[in-house]
């Protein structure tokens, strides 16, 4: 079955037709979810739909552009979250350097203080890096995040940097953009990982893959993920989705 380690069907974009959407999943051949809080309001609603659906798990953090309002009460908040059974990792947490407006120290602020919570809890990450490789590789090295573990969420660097994080024990997340003819790095870096350490991802509702790109992405569409990663490994999409699907519940801790 396909297993979603990264999606967000809190968005709003889902609304009107999310039940819907999830029967479709389900008939396709989607096993499990995580859900993925980006702020805490998110994080709440994650947590509403892992309650409601017993194949939904839910993520609890806040994402690094959305970390400026942030309080200590917010962190007392997601260790809180952490109690129910069904929150199996912090996240989505990190750096995200791509905006001109970003405050840099705040980000890093609120990454380290996230990262510590994750200790505390003795639960995953779930590691967002934008345009922040060297920041983000030298705040997880100070503080011994592979003590953690969890997931590079969305890789996008190349195979330099993904070896230093493989060797520190880390899983890579593998969505859309690997279906994108101009995805050279990343197709290297699915070619020369180890399997076991692959986890499939939508980030849905972004990242639709070929043939969907620019449209709103399903986690059923990660059978195409699964055809391309397949090809580059010379597997076949079952036995991609079916060691991907052991690798994102070894990571999530689920049974």
């Amino acid at each position: 079955m396909i297993f979603d380690t990264h999606a967000h069907y809190d968005d709003p974009v889902y609304d009107k037709d999310r039940e819907e959407l999830f029967r479709t999943m389900r008939s396709e051949g989607v096993g499990i979810i995580t859900d993925i809080g980006a702020d805490i309001e998110s994080t709440k609603r994650a947590i509403e739909l892992s309650e409601s659906y017993d194949f939904i798990y839910a993520v609890a953090g806040v994402h690094p552009s959305e970390v400026y309002s942030l309080e200590e009460a917010d962190m007392e908040f997601l260790r809180r979250a952490t109690e129910s059974p069904k929150v199996v990792a912090i996240g989505e947490i990190g750096l995200d350097y791509h905006y001109e407006d970003t405050v840099r120290e705040v980000q890093k602020k609120w990454f380290i203080r996230q990262l510590e919570l994750a200790k505390e809890t003795k639960l995953p990450v779930v590691i967002h890096s934008r345009d922040a490789a060297q920041d983000t590789l030298d705040i997880m090295k100070a503080e011994h995040a592979q003590e953690s573990g969890g997931v590079i969420h969305c890789f996008s660097y190349g195979w330099d940097m993904a070896k230093i994080y493989l060797d520190m024990g880390f899983y890579l997340g593998i969505g859309g953009v690997v279906t994108f003819k101009n995805a050279k790095k990343l197709k290297e870096v699915v070619q020369k990982a180890p399997m076991e350490r692959l986890v499939l991802e939508t980030d849905a509702p972004y990242l639709a893959p070929e043939p969907y790109r620019g449209k709103r992405n399903a986690s059923h569409y990660l059978k195409y993920v699964a055809e391309e990663i397949a090809a580059l490994r010379n597997m076949t999409p079952e036995e991609v989705i079916l060691v991907t699907e052991e690798n994102g519940k070894r990571m999530y801790g689920i049974a």
